[in-house]
């Protein structure tokens, strides 16, 4: 059978891994794209080829990524390596922790100098009315609007051991994006969020912090994790910046990415160099993303072809193998498209790339086609049928001069609706580092910056047109002529 082979060699066609390229990653929020571009240019300057892989979702991912070696270092935070990683439930020293994470293949650099830690914030002028100044004051008032960041309300340093140890009631719940949070704040959709004590924007929108008067949250210091056995002058570069960044710098670094919408240009600034105008290669990188993205979903969309129209093939026909295949397919569909990245990330032979993103949207294409497929060839009259069989024809000669044929036109309707799926949904793939037009999107929704998203919306529902009018114009060569008159 020659499908696992096409299969393998089409996942690793778009696989762009580089030997001798130290590879940051960071987190989808501006302070971690900032210390990864700091370690990018760090690492640089020391004489190294460097990659950053930007926003790569959460910290399960970016774990997942530097023990698996798809990235050499990213920034983290003590209290997350401890709450998270290594989900202790004392506190441990600097010392203790650095011996628990070597014995997972980890280093850990000393303390850039600042505390993140986590906080729960307000407008200023809606806490001051409500007498709303610390954490415990939330207990009069279970009626306001709490919106939280996905991670945080699953955390084990979270939402839930939060309101446990406050006694909080609150009745009105939701998640949602980090940046996106400031805005509802602004428009009173909700009263409360989640914030991390040096983002700009508190300050910026006019924001309290709320007194953690029962000192929940531990401290979260930042530092850089690394593989062991990173190069020792890239490690030595790294531990420089140890001690240089205090809580005040951090923040104005994360202003001017915010004012700038370029984070590499907040980097400069901790180096002292003079930020220069972003450059006018918008159109380059438009290119560079749309191309990344096409490779994504031909891939992607090639092997669900190869696959889903031989089981569709098999689905046509009655039977319980029949009813798995289409089941089993249609649950696929409904697994959320991060939860399924997140899944497959720590896989052997997945990881943070290209390859994982391919397979991902390959499950996803799967429905259209092997449905379409397998309605196409039920809805084939039986006077056809009995006419096929009585010209003599084996089954395999039916199945390929007759029925396949006829059932043509549903079947590319499933692989051109399995194309347009696949351009919206490859989107996702920037979260784990494969690139393509979800880049601009995850950033923009980061900066909160309408022009920034639309760099990548907008060349995605160009996309999506111009793969309809491909499969239009594909009708025109694959379907038979007497099957495209109109009536």
């Amino acid at each position: 059978m020659k499908s696992p082979g096409i299969f393998l060699a089409v996942l690793v066609f778009c696989s762009t891994a580089r030997a001798q390229t130290i590879v940051v990653g960071s987190k989808k929020f501006t302070e971690s794209y900032v210390l990864g571009e700091i370690a990018k240019t760090a690492l640089q300057n020391a004489g190294f080829t460097v990659e950053h892989k930007q926003g790569l979702g959460g910290t399960i991912i970016l774990w997942e990524a530097l023990v698996g070696g798809e990235i050499t270092l990213y920034p983290e935070y003590t209290g997350t390596i401890g709450e998270e990683i290594l989900k202790t439930k004392q506190p441990l020293s600097t010392d203790e922790m650095r011996a628990l994470l070597r014995g997972k293949g980890v280093g850990m650099t000393g303390e850039l100098g600042f505390d993140n830690t986590y906080a729960l914030v307000m407008e200023r002028d809606r806490a001051a009315k409500l007498g709303i100044r610390q954490i415990s004051d939330l207990r009069k008032h279970p009626e306001l609007n709490v919106g939280l960041t996905h991670e945080f309300l699953d955390r084990q340093d979270g939402w839930a051991p939060l309101i446990a140890r406050y006694g909080l009631q609150m009745r009105n719940v939701r998640g949602i994006d980090h940046a996106l949070g400031y805005a509802a704040l602004a428009n009173s959709s909700i009263d409360v969020k989640d914030a991390y004590s040096t983002d700009a924007r508190i300050a910026e929108n006019n924001l309290i912090v709320l007194d953690d008067d029962l000192h929940f949250f531990p401290q979260y210091k930042a530092v850089f994790l690394y593989r062991l056995g990173t190069d020792r002058r890239a490690v030595t570069a790294l531990e420089k910046l140890a001690g240089t960044l205090d809580t005040a710098r951090m923040t104005r670094l994360n202003a001017e990415a915010e004012r700038t919408k370029n984070y590499a240009l907040a980097a400069a600034l901790y180096f002292g160099q003079k930020p220069e105008s972003v450059g006018s290669d918008l159109a380059g990188k438009i290119g560079r993303w749309t191309w990344q993205h096409i490779k994504l979903v031909a891939a992607s969309l090639l092997l669900a072809i190869i696959v889903g129209i031989p089981l569709g093939i098999r689905a046509s026909r009655p039977g319980p193998v029949s009813d798995f295949i289409l089941s089993t397919i249609g649950m696929i569909q409904t697994i959320p498209s991060l939860a399924l990245l997140a899944l497959l990330v720590p896989l052997p032979f997945f990881g943070i790339s290209p390859v994982t993103a391919i397979f991902a949207l390959f499950l996803y294409g799967l429905l259209p086609i092997v449905r379409n497929t397998a309605t196409g060839l039920q809805e084939i009259p039986t006077a056809v049928r009995e006419s096929a069989a009585g010209l003599g024809l084996e089954p395999n000669a039916q199945l390929w001069k007759v029925f396949l044929p006829l059932a043509s036109r549903t079947i590319l309707a499933g692989i051109k609706t399995s194309a347009i799926i696949d351009v919206g949904a490859a989107t996702v793939a920037a979260l784990i580092g494969a690139g393509g037009l979800g880049e601009p999107i995850i950033s923009g929704l980061n900066l909160n910056d309408s022009k920034t998203i639309l760099e990548g919306a907008i060349p995605a529902a160009l996309l999506a047109l111009l793969v309809q009018f491909f499969f239009d114009g594909l009708e025109r060569v694959f379907i038979p002529k007497g099957l495209r008159l109109k009536q």
